[in-house]
């Protein structure tokens, strides 16, 4: 059994969570023998950042949110000028823990994920008119500021009504929280999107996510690399998000993040006016499309979309 697991998994944190404890017929030295980590690999805790760091990843993070084109060296030039001594080298491997880059165009930008088991799909929303609910939904992952640590958070969006589907919360970018979210978006609106969108992360070109669409039947729609407006609607609520709520309240347990963010998407889906809404509220425009002009969609390419699986390729 647990031979088979090796198998399938890669990191040693992947490899960790699969040890089980309390097995009768084999302990936790031979487990980590046969899934090929140490004792001390499986023991090891990991070290948290410094208050210093975190300090910094909070700043960066509100630097990124309102220039999204920052890199490291402008990120780490402007940090200077406000007192920081900082190099590049320390803010290129934070920007990489909080899962930040520059969104300005740099080269090779059509490069596909890395390994086999990541494929990277084009994007299917350029000219495309989006009228109605369940047409087109969106995901994306936002790194969170707490006051000793961090989170990461991931939402599914409909793009048309702007409503927050699903959520989740996890203190690694794994690709399992972005699957719970899905699953979350798809039992709450008791339907599927015809089209899926995300940027090209590692957790959505994975094949379990992309895997989990193809099962729906949802065709996968990838942003340039790059490309900061084609998911703008989501980056639009993340500013909300942060600037609303999180700066504001710097959640020191992950109970009363989870609880605030459940709070807040409460707030934001059902008495949080839209100017793009007609200053009315996402859950009305989704729930009741027929009362602001939803329409079906009419795309000339709608068949092609319902069986996106069938001619799928990903991108070279």
């Amino acid at each position: 059994m647990v031979a088979k697991k090796s198998e399938s998994l890669g990191t040693v944190g992947q490899k960790r969570a699969a040890v089980e404890h309390g097995v009768a017929d084999i302990g936790v030295n031979r487990q980590c023998e046969l899934l090929g980590i140490s004792r001390r690999a499986f023991y090891y805790t990991p070290q948290g950042e410094s208050a210093l760091n975190l300090g910094l990843m909070r700043r960066m993070d509100e630097l990124y949110l309102q220039h999204p084109a920052l890199g490291v060296g402008m990120m780490t030039d402007i940090l200077r000028l406000e007192g920081h001594q900082v190099n590049p080298k320390r803010i290129r491997r934070l920007m990489r823990l909080m899962g930040i880059k520059s969104l300005a165009p740099g080269p090779h930008t059509s490069r596909r994920g890395k390994g086999s088991q990541h494929s990277v799909y084009p994007y299917l929303l350029r000219g495309r008119e989006i009228n109605g609910p369940n047409q087109v939904w969106s995901s994306d992952i936002t790194y969170i500021p707490m006051d000793k640590g961090f989170m990461y958070l991931v939402a599914v969006i409909d793009w048309w009504s702007r409503y927050v589907l699903g959520w989740s919360l996890c203190n690694t970018m794994d690709v399992g929280f972005c699957l719970e979210a899905l699953h979350e978006a798809v039992a709450h609106a008791g339907a599927v999107p015809l089209i899926f969108n995300t940027d090209q992360g590692s957790q959505f070109t994975s094949s379990s996510f992309t895997g989990a669409l193809r099962e729906m039947g949802v065709a996968s729609s990838m942003d340039g690399r790059g490309r900061y407006l084609d998911n703008i609607f989501i980056e639009r609520l993340w500013r909300s998000l942060k600037t609303e709520d999180i700066y504001l309240k710097e959640y020191a347990l992950v109970s009363e993040l989870r609880e605030g963010m459940e709070n807040w998407f409460g707030f934001y889906n059902t008495q949080r006016p839209h100017l793009s809404l007609e200053r009315q509220v996402p859950r009305d425009w989704y729930r009741t499309p027929h009362l602001f002009g939803g329409q079906e969609a009419g795309w000339d390419d709608l068949e092609a979309v319902k069986s996106f699986w069938d001619h799928a390729k990903p991108k070279v």
